[in-house]
């Protein structure tokens, strides 16, 4: 097999630094917010409760975004959403830095059809812990919509692709003008750059099962990073998540907090979810 072939069929074999396409912008999106939110904890080391209890907010907002709206209604339709409801959520996930729904969608679905094999998008079997947490964003070809997500073809989820770049920038610089440069930098690069790590320790720390044949599932529950999850709540528990796909809830037990699932129950309450999926 030649190299370029090589490549493409098995992507961790390229340098760390070598994004795929239009992906190269996504490799600078990671760079620049780590660099800002480095910087961020230099001069702003403690930037006051305000400051902070505004950036976990966002935070928080961006995780029910993704767990909600991305993953558990537009990924597996495991509940329906009011589409004002539907559309709110997508907007918080965008401004997270999350992606646009359509490549959050296909990829993910992708991720389940191929799971812990050779063409997961994201197994850490494979490409190592690192190209499981952050390389396959910027070095994996991106999914094919019309192959994986045919549903969301539809203006009402396109759009966010239009309005992604200009609401990442936005979400970056906002903070600023509510509460000077350490706001820009809380509010902004480090509650991204802290959202982007916690949700990819699901691609990677989740699926991290070193050992097993290839195809035989690595998915699993870490109960303690749930606590630090204000990105992600309630996708701690993936190993649940992998064992039933289309449920909506995560949790098994009483004691396994998904925040998520809580979410949609509170809506469902108002007639906000319908179709829900236990």
């Amino acid at each position: 097999m030649s190299r370029s072939a090589l490549t493409e069929k098995h992507p961790w074999t390229l340098p760390w630094w070598k994004a795929e396409g239009e992906n190269f912008w996504v490799m600078i999106y990671i760079v620049m917010i780590h660099v800002l939110a480095v910087a961020g904890i230099v001069f702003f080391p403690v930037p006051g409760w305000i400051v902070f209890l505004a950036a976990l907010a966002m935070a928080c907002c961006g995780a029910l975004g993704t767990t909600v709206g991305y993953h558990r209604a537009l990924a597996h339709r495991s509940v329906k959403l009011n589409p004002v409801v539907e559309q709110i959520l997508i907007f918080f996930a965008v401004f997270n830095g999350s992606g646009a729904p359509s490549t959050w969608i296909a990829n993910h679905r992708n991720h389940h059809a191929n799971s812990d094999t050779v063409d997961d998008v994201s197994s850490p079997r494979h490409g190592g812990f690192w190209w499981a947490h952050l390389r396959w964003l910027y070095q994996w070809r991106p999914s094919s919509m019309k192959k994986w997500c045919p549903d969301l073809m539809r203006d009402r989820y396109t759009i966010w692709t239009k309005f992604q770049i200009p609401l990442v920038a936005i979400s970056i610089g906002f903070g600023y003008f509510l509460f000077g440069w350490a706001g820009f930098f809380w509010v902004g690069a480090i509650r991204m750059a802290y959202s982007l790590h916690m949700q990819c320790f699901v691609n990677s720390l989740l699926h991290l099962k070193p050992g097993l044949p290839e195809g035989v599932d690595s998915s699993q529950n870490i109960w303690w990073l749930g606590p630090f999850q204000f990105a992600a709540w309630g996708e701690n528990w993936h190993g649940n998540h992998h064992d039933r796909p289309a449920s909506a809830c995560f949790s098994r037990r009483w004691w396994q907090i998904d925040i998520g699932w809580y979410v949609i129950r509170a809506l469902s309450g108002v007639g906000l979810a319908t179709n829900v999926r236990r």
